[in-house]
């Protein structure tokens, strides 16, 4: 497991644990207010004219609370515990992950393969008519893809669909270009830069571009860093997000964190090189 994947391990044992917290309070907190309530007399109306109203109604009012508290905190049980699920479920592939190019890579590969795949069974149905024969496939299958074939819109005259191969080699250039992008990343690498009041750095183990101030911003500069996809991070004492060429972008947005040498964020990254002046032999 490595650093992002224990991350984001973490991520779900905290949500976890959130969940765990709120359910044991909602059920004390139930079982308090049940408590408080079998103690009041069945049917026992409020006696309005009674000294002892205003503590019943207290009384009453307390127990109603507890139950009110026990759903509030029955609600945030589960949505931790969806959080939680929601993490465990995502399989996307983040850029912070330091594996991302080999992942993609082995995606990439699996769709290639699909696609391939995909064009040599509509090469066979439509050179034989048939799926019969077909390595892999028993004559069972084949007669139950000749069938759903036959029996499909009159466009479709193969096993798949155009829209199905379209779709799969679209996402094969999508994989394409973000390892390229990732790559290209990795290569070049990001630099930070000294502002008036702090430095922006550029944190590559971190995979964030990091703003530290000398002093807290002024609530209009907060609230321009977050209109420019900066948040707050309270461990690195930092205003933050993602190190990649929107953040470099969004940095050049904001005035009061331009380099002090009078250049833009943009114009201070380095230059990848181009294809034709990369050595061949990698070197």
């Amino acid at each position: 497991m490595n650093s992002y994947e224990e991350k984001k391990q973490r991520r779900i044992d905290y949500y976890n644990e959130k969940a765990e917290k709120f359910e044991q309070q909602s059920s004390q907190l139930a079982h308090e207010s049940s408590k408080m309530v079998e103690a009041i007399p069945m049917g026992q109306p409020l006696l309005v004219d009674h000294h002892s109203y205003k503590s019943d109604k207290n009384y009453r009012d307390r127990a109603w609370g507890k139950m009110e508290k026990s759903v509030e905190a029955g609600q945030k049980a589960d949505y931790y515990r969806s959080k939680a699920e929601a993490a465990e479920k995502n399989t996307a592939i983040s850029s912070d992950d330091p594996e991302a190019i080999d992942k993609l890579k082995e995606k990439l590969q699996q769709r290639q393969d699909l696609q391939s795949h995909m064009k040599k069974v509509n090469a066979y149905y439509r050179k034989n008519g048939t799926m019969k024969g077909f390595e892999g496939i028993s004559d069972e299958k084949a007669a139950e893809i000749d069938e759903a074939v036959k029996s499909d819109y009159s466009w479709i005259t193969a096993p798949y669909a155009p829209y199905q191969l379209s779709n799969n080699n679209a996402e094969i250039n999508r994989l394409k270009k973000r390892i390229e992008s990732l790559e290209r990343r990795e290569e070049t690498g990001f630099v930070g830069w000294k502002f008036e009041g702090g430095e922006a750095v550029a944190n590559q183990e971190e995979n964030r571009l990091q703003l530290l101030f000398d002093e807290k911003p002024s609530e209009e500069q907060r609230s321009k860093l977050k209109s420019w996809g900066f948040r707050w991070s309270p461990s690195n004492k930092a205003w933050q997000r993602q190190l990649n060429g929107n953040a470099i972008y969004a940095a050049g947005q904001i005035d009061f964190i331009k380099p002090l040498d009078g250049r833009t964020p943009r114009e201070l990254q380095p230059k990848p090189k181009a294809k034709d002046e990369q050595d061949p032999f990698g070197s």
